[in-house]
């Protein structure tokens, strides 16, 4: 009886991780849409051809990362430097090559504010357990 007791608590509490990285997942791209809208200034025409090119973009680096997980790092880089030269074309025509070229800079820098924000909190989370400890 206690081990279904466990097993069930274990399972209920991975759901909840699970659910809580998931709605993370989707803050952090709606956030990146909020940016890259921003950064491109598009107008209604530019999104209409822009989003859906996005969004085939998006699936197919997620595809590359999850078939390359734990790999050679520099063949998983490779491919997914191969994804965006296959979409430099795709965003040039919805864009222009230089708008295109400003949306991967712009990707860029978002993933770099991003990484910046989250070594801030974590250096934040270190610090107030130090406090806490020393109290």
């Amino acid at each position: 009886m206690k081990y279904i007791f466990t097993l069930l608590f274990f399972i209920g509490s991975f759901q909840l991780v699970t659910q809580a990285q998931q709605r993370d997942g989707e803050r952090l791209e709606a956030l990146k849409v909020a940016y890259l809208t921003k950064k491109l200034n598009l107008n209604t025409e530019e999104a209409q051809k822009f989003w859906p090119i996005y969004n085939e973009y998006m699936a197919d680096l997620k595809k590359v990362r999850q078939e390359n997980r734990g790999g050679d790092e520099l063949k998983r880089e490779e491919k997914l430097l191969e994804v965006r030269k296959k979409y430099q074309a795709s965003f040039s025509k919805a864009l222009s090559p230089d708008r295109a070229n400003q949306f991967f800079k712009a990707e860029k820098e978002f993933y770099g504010y991003v990484q910046k924000e989250l070594q801030e909190r974590r250096q934040q989370r270190q610090d107030n357990r130090a406090r806490f400890r020393d109290n």
